[in-house]
């Protein structure tokens, strides 16, 4: 099985396969990526081929791709219209999420890349509710570049670690990718509750009830 792994691994067809799985988990989040990107650095510190500069910046390209199909299938969406989404309440949760793409949009975005499901969510709900085109390029491409990168320093310290060990630096990378996504899942949905509850708060009650503030969604959620 090694050889079998090592020898894919330096075929020109990883590069490919690499581009066309991060891209569609930009819009569809049962596809690991990031566990993808982990293993090829790994594999890349520990024994050579892929290329790691090659394996960072098609990561990144892909992100970026997925990020704006996104982003287009949210646009085409009348989020308004839909089933479900008519009621005051939903009408108020989506002027809250406009509310924050408008004003924290920048750090909304960025921290979503790094949430399977939250980055999904996130940008399509950026292009249903118009947030700037020009800015949301901009911002996803920094977020392409920094996720990039990410995963594949998880991907290299696992592979200078076990350098000479290419299966368990890979195993060993995937499994670090896995619980450093789940404590990023936690913080960051903390976060956006916290902030999302001091919104409410300053908003203050309506009709008599304080109204749930929505949160960023985490990959627990789905």
């Amino acid at each position: 099985m090694q050889d079998w792994i090592l020898a894919l691994a330096a075929s020109p067809l990883v590069y490919v396969a690499l581009y066309i799985l991060v891209t569609i988990d930009g819009f569809f989040p049962p596809v690991p990526s990031e566990s993808l990107v982990i293993a090829l650095a790994a594999l890349a510190m520990s024994v050579g081929p892929p290329n790691l500069a090659l394996v960072v910046a098609i990561a990144a390209a892909g992100a970026f791709t997925g990020d704006q199909i996104a982003y287009a299938i949210g646009k085409r969406l009348d989020v308004r219209r839909l089933r479900g989404m008519r009621g005051p309440r939903a009408q108020r949760t989506l002027d809250w999420a406009e509310r924050t793409l408008t004003r924290r949009g920048p750090s909304f975005i960025l921290a979503a890349r790094y949430i399977p499901i939250g980055r999904v969510a996130v940008n399509m709900t950026a292009g249903a509710l118009g947030y700037s085109r020009r800015r949301f390029v901009g911002l996803a491409a920094i977020a392409a570049v920094t996720w990039g990168l990410y995963s594949a320093a998880i991907g290299i310290g696992a592979g200078v670690w076990f350098q000479g060990h290419p299966l368990v630096a890979v195993v060993v990378g995937v499994v670090g990718g896995l619980l450093i996504g789940l404590v990023l899942d936690f913080v960051l949905g903390r976060v956006a509750d916290l902030r999302g509850a001091r919104d409410a708060a300053k908003a203050g009650p309506v009709d008599g009830v304080v109204r749930d503030p929505i949160a960023l969604p985490r990959a627990t959620d789905a």
